[in-house]
């Protein structure tokens, strides 16, 4: 089947050159929003979105196989749209997209912002906290918002992390008549904002995180079981996170190196194995704070907890790597290329590391950290414990 995805301003104002494409289609999709904005016709069907979406999709687009069919969608179908969804079920080759201005174009139009000088984040239909993620003072975004409700939501999670000076733009329903705007930081937010919002952001805080691998132990609640910020490096930089790649953290403890590895890329993904719920649910609160809400944790001990995931680009396993069949369900995981980074600590993972080096190769490192710490009223140098890294690329 084959269908047109045609772009939709505020206002009901169709994509150039799309109206007669929209006025000649046996059955329109879309949201009830877009299909009350057309001109009415008894010979043309219309049908709104199935809830849930992604899920009541397929079974509606089999029922018009066949037919002349558009989808409307707002503005350009592929900036966090309709469009995205339908590529990713039908195939680029079946679908057909016919943008209008994007609401992102029009923000921007509005405030003066190069496209290379903002990063665009959308909180449609997902947490907001992906957000805390780009904070970086002077750091501008564009937020694609839910709804009326995002602005404040937005405003609270910036003032409590110590960005309240950010200054932010409500735009409200860009491209109609109606056209709105509201400036104020976000520490000074009271206001409220008209359903079909996008927000500027002019980030303004302390630089307490960036994005490469080794953010300070204490930004995240741990219990002890966390690798450390110096190992978490060494291992991040063999696991090599790229953009879309997969990785299983597994005995995850705090959740670090899975976090770490979600905030390298946007597209990043990642899945965090532990069997302690309560460092499981830690896992979730470290992840939504730290700005990567969709790490997935899965409660349950490797290698059974493994069984069903998707397969991994890479494996970081941060312990239990002395249980029966950890290693093995590990490697047989891994697609060619993929990479495996083990840590132990203890005598008895140092030999199994160490014969996996002598059967299948790669890198084994043995890493000591040492920090200067208070020796009466001298300073001294304080070891933690020496770790064994096995690096391995499948």
């Amino acid at each position: 089947m084959h269908i047109t995805v045609v772009g939709m301003g505020a206002d009901g104002a169709l994509a150039p050159g799309s109206a007669s494409v929209v006025r000649d289609a046996e059955v329109v999709l879309g949201g009830s929003r877009h299909l009350a904005l057309l001109p009415d016709s008894a010979s043309q069907e219309r049908v709104p979105w199935p809830s849930p979406l992604r899920a009541g999709l397929p079974a509606l687009l089999q029922q018009y196989a066949g037919r002349r069919l558009v989808a409307l969608a707002s503005g350009d179908p592929l900036v966090s749209g309709i469009g995205t969804t339908l590529v990713s079920l039908l195939g680029a080759e079946r679908v057909r997209l016919l943008p209008a201005v994007s609401s992102v174009a029009l923000a921007r139009a509005r405030i003066g912002w190069s496209a290379e000088s903002c990063t665009v984040v959308t909180v449609v239909g997902r947490d907001v906290r992906a957000v805390l993620r780009h904070l970086a003072p002077g750091h501008r975004l564009i937020v694609l918002s839910s709804d009326e409700r995002t602005p404040a939501e937005v405003a609270t999670l910036l003032t409590d992390v110590g960005y309240g000076d950010s200054r932010m733009t409500v735009l409200g329903d860009l491209g109609t008549g109606e056209e709105s705007r509201v400036d104020m930081t976000a520490s000074g937010w009271a206001g409220s904002a008209p359903h079909l919002n996008i927000l500027a952001v002019e980030l303004a805080g302390p630089l307490t995180t960036g994005w490469t691998a080794g953010l300070p132990d204490d930004a995240f609640e741990h219990d002890g079981q966390l690798t450390k910020r110096d190992l978490r490096a060494s291992a991040l930089a063999r696991l090599v996170p790229a953009p879309g790649h997969l990785l299983w953290d597994v005995g995850a403890g705090a959740g670090s190196v899975g976090i770490e590895w979600l905030r390298s890329h946007p597209t990043c993904r990642a899945v965090a194995v532990e069997a302690d719920p309560e460092r499981a649910a830690r896992i979730g609160r470290n992840a939504g704070r730290l700005g990567v809400p969709t790490l997935e944790v899965v409660t349950g001990r490797a290698p059974d907890a493994l069984e069903g995931l998707p397969r991994p680009d890479a494996i970081f396993v941060g312990g239990g790597a002395t249980r029966p069949s950890v290693l093995e369900a590990c490697l047989a995981a891994l697609a060619p290329g993929g990479r495996l980074v083990v840590h132990g600590v203890t005598i008895e993972t140092e030999a199994v590391l160490a014969q996996r080096h002598a059967d299948l190769g790669g890198e084994l490192t043995r890493i000591s950290v040492e920090q200067v710490a208070p020796v009466g009223t001298f300073r001294g140098w304080t070891p933690h414990r020496t770790v064994t890294q096995w690096a391995y690329t499948s």
